[in-house]
Order: C-alpha cells, then sequence, then structure tokens
C-alpha cells in the first residue's frame, strides 16, 4: 500500500496532511480546554456543594446555549435547603435545564418551593414550573399563601366607585366598602379565577345579603351578619384564592329610594288618572256634540212633517175628501 500511496502523494503531501490533521487536533483540544476552564469553576462549585452536576452537562449546557451558572445556582440552593434531593423525582439537572429553555425563571421557582418548604406547604417543583410556565408569579403566590393579603371591595383602583350601593326590603339604600382577606390555593392556582372574580362575587353577596334584610337597621346593627351570610355562599370556589374572613370597613346611609320610587309612582299614577279624565272629558264633549247634532236633525224632520200638513189639507180640498170627511163627521 505505501508503494501505491508515495508516489500518488508524495512525502511532502504526506507531512501537509499530518500537519493539518495536528493542527486540528490542537484546535479540537483548545476548544476542549477553553470548555473545561469555563465550566471548571461552576463544577467545583457545585462538587462542594454537593449539587451532583457532571462536568460534560456543563459542557453541553454551554452548547444548547444554556445559562450553566443559573442552572448550577438553582441546584445548589435546592440542595442547600434539602428540597428535591430525590436523583429522579427531585429537583434535578435535565429538569431545571428543560424549565429554563422552556422560557421559565429558574431561581425565583426555586425560591418559591424553598419558602413553601419553610412553611410546610406542599409544593413539588412540577406544580411550581407549571404555575410560572402559565405566567403567574410563583413565589408571590406561596408568601400569600403564607402571609395573606387584603383586597377592598370594590377595588378604588379598578372601579370609579368607592362604595358598594345596595336597597333593603324598606326601600332605604346602605353605601358599604368591605375587605377581603385572601391567601393563595396553590392546588388551583392553574386555571383558577383572579382577584377580579372575588372582588365581583364579595359584592353580588354583600347586595344579596342586604337585598333579603326586612330593614336598614338590622343590616347597620349587625353588619357581621352580612360576611357570615357572604362566606356562608363558598364564593371562593374554582378560584385561585380561599377568602379567609370579609369584614364590613364601613357601611352608610344613602338615600330613601323606596319613598322616591312611590313618589314616582303616586305622580305616573296621577298623570295617568289626569290623561283618563281628560279622555272621557273629551269623549262627552263629543257625546254631546253628537246629541246637539241629532237634536238638530230632529227638529229639521218636524219642520220637513209640519210643512207636508198644507200640501196635505189643499190636496184633499181639491179631491173633495175633507168635505165628504166633515159630512161623515156631522152626520
Amino acid at each position: 500500500m505505501n508503494s501505491i500511496a508515495l508516489p500518488l502523494f508524495g512525502v511532502n503531501g504526506w507531512q501537509i496532511m499530518w500537519g493539518v490533521a495536528a493542527v486540528v487536533a490542537v484546535l479540537i483540544l483548545l476548544v476542549l480546554a477553553m470548555l473545561l476552564f469555563n465550566v471548571l469553576g461552576l463544577w467545583i462549585r457545585a462538587y462542594t456543594s454537593n449539587a451532583r452536576v457532571s462536568p460534560f452537562d456543563l459542557i453541553g449546557m454551554r452548547l444548547r446555549q444554556v445559562n450553566a451558572a443559573t442552572i448550577v445556582d438553582a441546584k445548589i440552593m435546592a440542595m442547600q435547603a434539602g428540597v428535591g434531593t430525590d436523583p429522579e423525582t427531585g429537583i434535578t439537572t435535565r429538569r431545571l435545564e428543560a424549565h429554563y429553555l422552556a422560557g421559565g425563571d429558574v431561581p425565583r421557582v426555586i425560591d418559591a418551593i424553598i419558602a413553601a418548604h419553610r412553611a410546610d406547604i406542599d409544593l413539588d417543583f412540577d406544580r411550581a414550573a407549571a404555575i410560572d410556565l402559565a405566567g403567574r408569579d410563583v413565589l408571590d403566590a406561596v408568601r400569600t399563601s403564607v402571609y395573606p393579603k387584603v383586597i377592598d371591595c370594590p377595588d378604588p383602583d379598578k372601579s370609579p366607585k368607592t362604595t358598594l350601593s345596595a336597597v333593603a326590603k324598606n326601600g332605604v339604600e346602605l353605601k358599604i366598602r368591605a375587605r377581603v382577606t385572601v391567601r393563595t390555593n396553590l392546588q388551583q392556582l392553574i386555571g383558577g379565577a383572579t382577584e377580579e372574580t372575588v372582588i365581583a362575587r364579595v359584592g353580588e353577596g354583600i347586595i344579596t345579603a342586604i337585598g333579603s334584610a326586612a330593614d336598614h337597621l338590622e343590616v347597620m346593627e349587625n353588619p357581621d351578619r352580612i360576611s357570615k351570610a357572604v362566606l356562608a355562599r363558598g364564593l371562593d370556589a374554582h378560584t385561585a384564592f380561599e377568602i379567609v374572613s370579609i369584614d364590613i370597613a364601613d357601611i352608610d346611609i344613602g338615600e330613601n329610594i323606596g319613598a322616591r320610587l312611590q313618589a314616582d309612582q303616586a305622580e305616573a299614577d296621577t298623570r295617568k288618572a289626569r290623561a283618563l279624565a281628560e279622555q272621557r272629558r273629551a269623549n262627552a264633549i263629543a257625546r254631546e256634540q253628537e246629541m246637539k247634532a241629532a237634536v238638530a236633525g230632529n227638529r229639521a224632520a218636524v219642520f220637513a212633517a209640519q210643512a207636508e200638513v198644507p200640501k196635505a189639507m189643499a190636496e184633499a180640498f181639491r179631491q173633495g175628501r175633507l168635505e165628504t170627511l166633515a159630512a161623515n163627521g156631522s152626520s
């Protein structure tokens, strides 16, 4: 084979090929050395923290354009906090990398899991990652689950009205402002209704409770009855929150809408009665004119009949019937 190859390429040809191969090998070694140098610090940091991240995984992250430092820091935080330590079902490097590539916020998810673990709340990585990818702030959700927050009803930032208006059965208007204390329901956070739904439901429940009261004084004497009635309706169903309490912050008396409506109804009835009376008066006047016209017509008929009498008498004289009638009368 050498006897065939040497004439084809020559000694210089083989030297060039070996030189090119050596250059390529040196370049590959330099690239590998640079990659190893870049990931060496991260691997040492992960190794000393017992994060179990292999250097090949770090090199793969570099090639896949994944921020390896973010993944390593998240893995170290999880391991140091004692969450997700199971090598198969816990917080693994592949899961963190997959969540990063999906556009998730890896450090925030880990912070949320650690906060939930400290507060003894059941939150695994899959649920936390799903909440994060759904666009919800998973860390804020955990904090709200630990420290409930207060929502104004109605919300002055989203509604031009500052109070709810409700009318009791006696017609008196009450203006109420409530404060709703809620905490996040992590089990229903994905697909659950938001704060706007909770505010709307609470407002509807308050208006219904006041509308069911016989007198506005009952509501003012015992405003907690409204809170209990609203809580009993289960307004937090299918929402991302759990209602802790509903407190009536302010209650004022508004207009006597019932009296105003009765006055408006009385005025409407008066106008209706006047219209009916005017209609009857117009009908009577029309009937009177019809009767006058009928009387005039009858008088004309009488005059016409009276005018026929002389004609009849003259005709009777011409025919001699009047003399015959007179003779018969005398006999």
